[in-house]
């Protein structure tokens, strides 16, 4: 990861893009299936305007409010922005949720569905959904078990009648993230769910070989947070 203390942010996201390219070539993938949610949480718009200026549309954010408080304005300069709420959601929170993204990946209790359901009804909003796996199973972590995933994914598509577009996982920061990669996959393919959410800084190229469609990476392209 040092190379990118080294790196100016539009270089380490080419960097990025290429790493991307090789590891679906390598997988027989096609680059256009795999996309690049680029982490922006604790970054000032001015941090992102490059970012923005070579071409990136997608980004992730952790928090409503951080993400409140700058992207609005960028929206209204770069209209085509998607963005993705890629960290834990309060249901107190989820009609400035479903009002600022256009993604939610971390549908992860029932309540949590509810309250977007209802949101998205009530703006007239549709936003992409992906149902957070907790994959490891631990008891800090967010998430749904694995074992509970069908009989959740199907109260979200048949009571709430929500289009769950596919699943995503953290794995453990100790564990190998491989076998948590290829275990979601197992699930999204006998859920019949196309898009998986898988993969960071440190595991992306990973992540594509085992099949992911959104890669969430951050630190290598803003380079490590202070």
């Amino acid at each position: 990861m040092s190379e990118n203390h080294m790196m100016d942010p539009v270089t380490a996201l080419e960097n990025v893009l290429q790493r991307i390219d090789r590891a679906a070539a390598e997988a027989r993938r096609q680059t256009a299936d795999v996309t690049l949610v680029a982490v922006s949480k604790t970054y000032e718009a001015a941090h992102i305007l490059p970012i923005l200026g070579a071409g990136q549309r997608v980004f992730g954010e952790n928090r409503v409010q951080e993400a409140k408080a700058k992207w609005p304005e960028l929206k209204r300069q770069f209209p085509d922005i998607v963005l993705h709420l890629i960290g834990p959601l309060q249901s107190n929170k989820a009609g400035e949720a479903v009002a600022l993204f256009d993604c939610i990946e971390t549908i992860d209790r029932p309540k949590i569905a509810v309250a977007v359901a209802a949101e998205m009804a009530k703006q007239g909003r549709k936003l992409e959904l992906f149902v957070q796996i907790n994959t490891g199973e631990e008891p800090q972590k967010a998430g749904i078990a694995p074992k509970d995933a069908p009989a959740f994914v199907a109260y979200c598509r048949d009571e709430l009648k929500l289009a769950i577009a596919g699943l995503m996982c953290i794995p453990p920061a100790e564990d190998m993230p491989a076998p948590h990669f290829a275990l979601l996959a197992k699930m999204a393919g006998e859920l019949g769910l196309s898009k998986l959410s898988m993969g960071m800084s440190a595991d992306f190229e990973c992540a594509v070989s085992l099949g992911a469609t959104h890669v969430r990476v951050g630190s290598a392209i803003f380079g490590v947070r202070q």
